[in-house]
């Protein structure tokens, strides 16, 4: 019997998505695949977690957050 082989994927309830043009810019923010804001800052990833109940202990973990187009450390537009 062959089995197929599927690479594990975390779908995390956080993801970030790339920065955003903006004055300041802005990366968005989708919880649960619904987008709830714009952050400028971890911050206020970190804030709108909480508003849903979504404690994040590691801003790292690819199981808790996604980050797209940078890191946590990416808020400008290269």
């Amino acid at each position: 019997m062959t089995e197929s082989a599927s690479p594990y994927i975390p779908h995390p309830r956080i993801m970030v998505l790339g920065v955003q043009p903006g004055t300041p810019p802005f990366r968005i923010v989708e919880i649960d695949g619904q987008v709830v804001g714009e952050a400028r800052a971890v911050t206020d990833v970190l804030t709108a977690a909480a508003a849903f109940g979504i404690t994040v202990h590691d801003m790292d973990d690819p199981d808790v957050v996604r980050w797209v187009g940078g890191d946590k450390y990416t808020w400008t537009v290269h």
